[in-house]
């Protein structure tokens, strides 16, 4: 089984009004962790979800999200505070700008307190991600769990960085620089990597934070494909899957959902066997994860795939 921890809000589509003083919104649960949480569900892969979540109308529409998609929510914290928001506006290349309102919100309210003192024994990896790993104390909790499991559990990080809601990237790049000793797998866009590291390629990257102990590093470039390195000394890279492109909302999870799945059913959810991956497995890797992200961006919002869609997995 599968633990997503972290964000859990509603996004708020802007849609075409009938003029400037009405404003339209279509809600759609989101949350980066959540969407890998989903993407996991959907391509078969039991999946739990861990957050505090709201009793607000959108918390509760949040948990009953996570149940129709399959995730089980017993980790779940309840909590009086509101929910978070996030306004969603796309450019006419369909990717979004985000409005966040984050303040004193469920997700961003976890406390060490509140962590469950012992995890179901049948989690194998635990994923973690976004704001909720950079604003506190939701982030110290977060990183407290992984901190303390990640020598009986394979530990996945996306840093899927959110300037609107923190906006002191040096926040962002001491909690890289933290949890590049603990996770097993980071993911990173190429547009975070040139926001946070602006004069760094993703090869030079790598090799710091494999150097930090991380096992498995991939550089996602959008249309352009990924490239990954290993604690081993491989590396390899594919193209990216064209398509007609509806938005970019969720790809990147998508991407997640897809390589976590293809690691699990490698065998590979481990640090041992992630980092001996060799360039042949890495780009059947990466071209799953293509391949899903591909399939997200041919439709609105973070729709992911599910597996039959997808075909075989493992190559």
């Amino acid at each position: 089984m599968f633990l997503c921890c972290g964000d859990a809000l509603f996004d708020l589509f802007s849609q075409p009004s009938d003029g400037p003083a009405t404003i339209r919104l279509e809600g759609r649960v989101g949350g980066s962790p959540l969407n890998v949480a989903v993407g996991l569900a959907r391509l078969g892969r039991p999946v739990a979800y861990f957050t505090k979540n709201s009793t607000d109308l959108f918390g509760q529409r949040i948990a009953a999200f996570l149940r129709h998609e399959g995730v089980d929510t017993s980790l779940l914290v309840s909590a009086s505070n509101n929910s978070t928001l996030a306004v969603v506006e796309l450019d006419a290349a369909g990717v979004p700008a985000y409005a966040f309102y984050t303040g004193g919100t469920a997700d961003r309210s976890l406390s060490l307190d509140e962590l469950p003192p012992v995890l179901p024994a049948d989690i194998r990896a635990i994923h973690i991600g976004s704001y909720t790993t950079a604003t506190e104390p939701t982030a110290s909790s977060l990183v407290a769990l992984v901190k303390r499991e990640s020598q009986r559990r394979f530990i996945s990080y996306d840093p899927n960085i959110r300037p609107s809601i923190e906006p002191d990237l040096e926040v962002w790049r001491r909690r890289i620089a933290s949890l590049t000793g603990t996770a097993h797998l980071v993911k990173l866009s190429i547009e975070d990597a040139e926001l946070l590291y602006p004069k760094q390629s993703p090869e030079h990257l790598a090799a710091d934070w494999i150097a930090r102990g991380v096992r498995l590093v991939v550089v996602t470039k959008g249309g352009d494909g990924a490239v990954a390195f290993t604690g081993g000394g491989c590396s390899a890279a594919v193209p990216g899957c064209h398509v007609e492109v509806v938005d970019t909302v969720g790809a990147g999870d998508t991407f997640q959902a897809a390589m976590l799945t293809w690691l699990e059913r490698r065998d590979a959810l481990h640090a041992t066997e992630a980092a001996a991956l060799d360039s042949d497995a890495l780009r059947a890797m990466l071209s799953f994860g293509a391949r899903a992200a591909a399939i997200t961006c041919s439709r609105r919002g973070a729709d992911m795939p599910r597996a039959a869609e997808l075909g075989h997995i493992v190559s």
